[in-house]
C-alpha cells in the first residue's frame, strides 16, 4: 500500500530533483513489410508505424497530466532495416531512412531508431548497403537514429566492420559539418547490443521481440544525489542501501507508467530500463552522484569504484520494483549530456582513457564524446575495438557514440542543443593504430563464451 508520505516524497523528487520518465518507446516489428519492390515495402512500413503508434504521443501526454509524472520523450524502435530492406534490389537504403523520418514526423515522436545492422559475425549484402547508406541517411533526416552491432561475446569482434565504421563515422561528420557533425550523435556502434533497449540512439526492435511492445526508460540522477546528501560521511554499506531504496522508488514510477501506457495502447508491456540517464540540466548528473560519494571531481582516482557501486545498487534496487527489467539498466556516462562530466573534462579531471576504464562497470560505454575533426578513421575504429573488447570479455553491452567535430580542436566547445547538450572537444592518443586496424578479419570470441 502506498502511504501519503511516499506520495509526497515522489512529488518532491519530481518537482525538485529532476525525476522523470525519460522515454516511452514503442517497438514495432517490420518483418512483414519486406517486399521485392522497395516502394511497396516502404509504403507498408509507413502505414504500419502510423497505424500502431498514432496514439503514442497523446497517451504519453494524458498519463503526464493525470499522474503528474513528466515523460520527456516518446519514441519508436523498429526491426533493423537491413533485415527488412534486403529483399529489394535497390543500391542503397536512404529512402527507407526517409520513410522512417516521415512516419516519425507524422506521429509526433522525438526519435525513431532501427536504421540498424547486426554484423558481429559478418556481413550480408543488405548489411553492406545499410552501413554505406548511414552518412547520407543521417544527413537527410532529423529523427532517425542508426546503430550497428560489430561484436558479441559469442562471436568475437568483426574487425572488418570496426574498420568500416571508423570511415562511416568520419563521413557522417563531414556531411553534417554545418551542425557540428550532429549526424554522429544519432549513430551508435555496439558490442552485445540488446533487443529491447528503449534509449536512443541505439534502440531497435530485436528479432526475438513480439509484434508490438511498450518499453519504458526511467531516469533520476538528481533524486539519487539528493538522497546521498542525507547520508554524507556514512560508510559504503549505507550508501549502497540508500541508492537501492531510491532506485526502487524511481522504478516503481516507471512500472506504473509502463503498465498504464500498455493498457491504453492495447500493446504488450515489455520492460522497464533502470538506467540513470543524465541531462545537461543542473542537478541531473551522474558525475555529481559520484562526487557526492566523496570524489573532489569525477575522474579522480576512485571514480571507477564509485561508479561500480552506483551501477550495482541501481540494479539491485530497481529489479525488485518491476515485473520485467531489461534494456541496458545501469548508469549512463555521456559527456555532452551530463553537466558534471562536462565540467570534469574542462577542468582536466576526466580523459577518454579514464572514461574507457569506467565503461567496464557502467551501463553502456563511450557516449557523446566530441573529438578533434582531424581524428583519423583508424583511430576512431581503434576506439571502437577497445570498447568492443571490454564488452565481449565482460559479457556486457558496450557502445561508442563519438563525434569527430569538423574544424574543431581540443578544448573547443561544441553546442549540439536540446537533450544532446554541449561538450568540450577531448584529446585522443596521438599515436597511430592504422596497421592494427588494417589487419581485418575477426578477433575470436573469448574463452568466456564457452558456457554450454
Amino acid at each position: 500500500m502506498i502511504t501519503p508520505f511516499e506520495v509526497i516524497e515522489t512529488i518532491k523528487m519530481i518537482q525538485e530533483e529532476n525525476l522523470d520518465i525519460r522515454t516511452i518507446t514503442m517497438g514495432i516489428s517490420l518483418r512483414d513489410c519486406s517486399h521485392l519492390d522497395g516502394n511497396i515495402s516502404r509504403k507498408k512500413i509507413y502505414e504500419k508505424i502510423v497505424r500502431n503508434a498514432e496514439n503514442l504521443v497523446k497517451v504519453g501526454e494524458d498519463i503526464e497530466k493525470e499522474y503528474g509524472i513528466p515523460i520527456k520523450n516518446k519514441r519508436i524502435s523498429v526491426t533493423p532495416i537491413s533485415l527488412v530492406a534486403e529483399s529489394c534490389d535497390e543500391e542503397n537504403y536512404i529512402k527507407y531512412a526517409e520513410t522512417l523520418d516521415k512516419a516519425a514526423h507524422a506521429i509526433g515522436v522525438n526519435f525513431i531508431g532501427g536504421f540498424s545492422a547486426l554484423v558481429h559475425k559478418g556481413f550480408t549484402k543488405g548489411d553492406h548497403k545499410l552501413i554505406n547508406s548511414i552518412p547520407e541517411a543521417l544527413k537527410n533526416t532529423k529523427l532517425v537514429c542508426s546503430s550497428v552491432n560489430v561484436a558479441s561475446t559469442k562471436s568475437g569482434i568483426n574487425m572488418d566492420a570496426v574498420e568500416e565504421m571508423g570511415r562511416i563515422i568520419k563521413k557522417t561528420a563531414e556531411l553534417t559539418a554545418d551542425a557540428g557533425g550532429l549526424g554522429c550523435a544519432k549513430l551508435v556502434v555496439f558490442a552485445n547490443a540488446v533487443e529491447d533497449n528503449p534509449f536512443m540512439a541505439g534502440a531497435f526492435h530485436g528479432i526475438g521481440e513480439p509484434e508490438c511492445v511498450i518499453n519504458v526508460g526511467v531516469s533520476g540522477p538528481g533524486a539519487v544525489k539528493c538522497a546521498l546528501e542525507k547520508v554524507k560521511g556514512c560508510d559504503f554499506g549505507i550508501v549502497a542501501d540508500t541508492i537501492k531504496k531510491t532506485a526502487f522508488k524511481i522504478t516503481r514510477m516507471g512500472q506504473l507508467v509502463a503498465i498504464e501506457a500498455s493498457k491504453r495502447l492495447c500493446v504488450q508491456f515489455g520492460i522497464v530500463d533502470l538506467s540513470l540517464a543524465p541531462t545537461p540540466a543542473v542537478g541531473d548528473s551522474v558525475a555529481y552522484i559520484l562526487e557526492e560519494m566523496g570524489l573532489e571531481k569525477c575522474g579522480a582516482h576512485g571514480t571507477t569504484a564509485a561508479l561500480a557501486l552506483l551501477n550495482d545498487a541501481v540494479k539491485k534496487g530497481g529489479v525488485m520494483a518491476s515485473s520485467y527489467v531489461g534494456g541496458l539498466s545501469g548508469a549512463f556516462i555521456p559527456v555532452s549530456e551530463d553537466a558534471g562530466m562536462i565540467d570534469a573534462v574542462i577542468k582536466g579531471a576526466l580523459t577518454i582513457e579514464k572514461l574507457e576504464a569506467m565503461t567496464c562497470v557502467c551501463s553502456v560505454g563511450l557516449d557523446m564524446i566530441a573529438v578533434p575533426g582531424d581524428t583519423s578513421a583508424e583511430t576512431i575504429s581503434a576506439i571502437i575495438a577497445d570498447e568492443s573488447a571490454i564488452g565481449i570479455v565482460n559479457n556486457k553491452t558496450t557502445a561508442v557514440r563519438i563525434i569527430p567535430v569538423p574544424g574543431k580542436h581540443v578544448g573547443d566547445i561544441v553546442q549540439f542543443g536540446g537533450l544532446l547538450g554541449s561538450g568540450p572537444v577531448m584529446a585522443v592518443n596521438k599515436f597511430s593504430s592504422a596497421d592494427f586496424i588494417r589487419r581485418g578479419g575477426r578477433i575470436p570470441a573469448p574463452i568466456q563464451s564457452l558456457r554450454n
